[in-house]
């Protein structure tokens, strides 16, 4: 595919992927007011970079991308999840998130929590109950069990633990890769992990691209922290510098600049290496290795 294919394919995807989320939302049987407070978060938009990592691992083995769209949306509300709880005053205390209210802002601290835990655990239920013809009961145990790992305390949870136990102390870069690997990289190496399942890679090229989005993980933690440093509150869509305030313990701080941009080379260097590796297209996944190095906001 050439760059411009290539750039059509991800925005059809994104595309298809915010047309699908607000329907899971809409079938319901629950209060007005969580749906609606489910329903804001997931329609703040966003880059979707984990759900087009998955379509995209599919897309390179050859597969049908509509298997991927249900594990892709669970996968775009346990993230939403995670950033609705992130922005609570007892977390880091956002006031926008995307240049929006954040969540508890317009709904307040209680439904906030509880639209988190409903994006959380609803995510498992979409995967279990859809594509009942065209994905296996072991294939959907092992995408849940994976998922599993890769959002709790093994993963995701694990790491923001981590994160705010370490405020306030100086850590060194493997203290520092390990709440990345964990609260970032864990649920973004799962998008690829869950396409590779989902196209039936071998145990070899499933190791191979487990590595590639471990160091894309890493890539992409280490450009955010540079963004909060050299982007804008108007194109990052939340105050900059909110790192520094809340004594967070970041990539550039350790590292200086220049240091935490010759990190993201290496990450995004050593992601392309893996990648490489796998028989496979690799035009979308390369682009995407690209897009997170180059990204913005």
């Amino acid at each position: 595919m050439g760059l411009t294919e290539v750039e059509q394919f991800l925005d059809n995807q994104k595309k298809n992927i915010e047309e699908q989320l607000p329907t899971y939302i809409s079938h319901l049987s629950a209060p007005n007011i969580i749906k609606d407070a489910m329903h804001y978060s997931l329609e703040a938009g966003g880059k979707r970079i984990r759900p087009l990592l998955l379509l995209g691992t599919l897309h390179s083995f050859g597969k049908d991308e509509g298997i991927g769209i249900p594990t892709a949306c669970a996968i775009e509300m346990i993230h939403t999840y995670s950033l609705i709880h992130d922005d609570l005053p007892s977390m880091d205390d956002d006031d926008l998130r995307r240049g929006k209210p954040t969540n508890h802002k317009v709904f307040g601290e209680a439904i906030a929590i509880l639209a988190g835990d409903a994006l959380l655990t609803y995510s498992f239920q979409i995967i279990s109950e859809t594509m009942k013809d065209q994905i296996s009961p072991e294939k959907k145990l092992l995408l849940i069990t994976e998922l599993a790992k890769a959002s709790g305390p093994e993963g995701m949870v694990g790491g923001q633990v981590a994160d705010m136990k370490g405020e306030g102390a100086v850590l060194n870069l493997e203290e520092l890769e390990y709440i990345h690997r964990h609260k970032t990289g864990k649920l973004l190496a799962y998008s690829v992990i869950a396409g590779a399942i989902l196209a039936d890679a071998t145990s070899e090229q499933l190791e191979k691209l487990t590595q590639f989005a471990h160091h894309l993980g890493l890539a992409f933690q280490i450009r955010d922290d540079i963004l909060d440093i050299e982007g804008t509150e108007v194109v990052l869509g939340k105050p900059v510098g909110s790192d520094t305030g809340n004594h967070k313990n970041t990539y550039p701080a350790l590292l200086t600049l220049e240091g935490a941009k010759e990190k993201l080379t290496f990450h995004i260097d050593e992601a392309k290496r893996f990648l490489y590796s796998v028989d496979m297209k690799h035009d979308i996944l390369d682009y995407m290795c690209n897009l997170i190095a180059s990204r913005d906001h």
